[in-house]
């Protein structure tokens, strides 16, 4: 494989690697279409949402467009997150061995070229976007402003995890836009238990470069929580459980949603459980492995819609 087309050094062999075009390649790893993890994840809470609101209202008849509609949408706006910020983490990325291979660092894309896709991008989430009704609409355009400050936090702040969360659990508030075109109390505690669980994933993610971070003055809860970690997670992650159980219970959910908010939560236990911060493997794994949590909860949000619709 050439220099000009190198694989990035936090990827491993994908399909991006072996079967896309070559002149494909840089901007699909901008966009991590290599690494789909933070795709999914941000996805989680958009699925939530939407199998919780319609066990609320009673009718499932949405969700088959609903939810391919939000897979759709949350790929192509992670991917123009990432675009932007590569863009604005160039420098950093070039002096972080994990991330000097990306695309904007070691010149694989151009600054314009990177530019222009995110713009790309950005066309086919809002296409995605106005598949719904005007409240949903104006609710996904407002999480931009999140979004596009989000790659500056670390320089400024030791919780860059909080505004990332506020990004990344955003879909906890789409669901309910779509199904009822308002958003209530019930999608705001969802919300917040989200953004709890959000931090608690990134921290663990964050360990992967605390000491680059702090070679080049990074700011990350990894670095803040440090040897507490553990105490840390035991706090967020058990907080990201109380709260969506409060949404569950203001839902008035079913023995299926209760099930698999336990099954999430032996999932959360489970990777405190095997944490070893000084293994940046480790971490990665745990951290990939907060799709499968997320999955059991939507399976059971997913059912009860199903059971109460029926």
């Amino acid at each position: 494989m050439s220099a000009g087309f190198a694989r990035v050094a936090d990827s491993t062999g994908n399909w991006v690697d072996t079967h896309a075009p070559h002149w494909a390649r840089p901007y699909l790893r901008l966009s991590r279409f290599d690494r789909p993890i933070g795709s999914w994840l941000l996805l989680m809470p958009c699925w939530w949402s939407a199998a919780l609101a319609a066990g609320i209202a009673r009718d499932a008849g949405l969700l088959p467009l609903t939810i391919p509609l939000f897979f759709v949408g949350a790929f192509v706006m992670r991917g123009a997150g990432c675009t932007w910020n590569d863009i604005t983490d160039r420098d950093l990325d070039g002096k972080v061995e994990r991330t000097r291979s990306r695309p904007l660092p070691s010149g694989q894309v151009t600054v314009g070229g990177a530019f222009a896709f995110l713009v790309a991008q950005a066309l086919v989430g809002l296409l995605v976007l106005v598949q719904f009704n005007r409240v949903a609409v104006l609710t996904g355009i407002a999480s931009l402003l999140i979004v596009a400050v989000y790659p500056f936090m670390k320089r400024i702040t030791w919780w860059p995890q909080v505004v990332l969360g506020l990004a990344f659990s955003w879909g906890a508030l789409m669901g309910f836009a779509v199904v009822f075109g308002r958003i209530d109390l019930t999608a705001l505690v969802l919300y917040a238990g989200a953004i709890s669980w959000v931090i608690g994933y990134d921290t663990i993610y964050a360990h992967q470069d605390a000491e680059d971070d702090a070679l080049i003055g990074v700011k990350s809860t990894a670095r803040l929580f440090g040897a507490h970690t553990h105490q840390a997670l035991v706090l967020f992650y058990a907080l990201a459980v109380m709260l969506i159980g409060v949404a569950l219970a203001s839902a008035d959910a079913r023995l299926p949603a209760w099930l698999g908010l336990a099954a999430f939560a032996a999932h959360l236990a489970w990777q405190i459980a095997r944490l070893r911060i000084d293994d940046p493997a480790l971490c990665l794994h745990l951290f990939k492995s907060n799709r499968d949590a997320g999955l059991l909860l939507f399976a059971g949000l997913l059912a009860d819609a199903v059971l109460r619709a029926a």
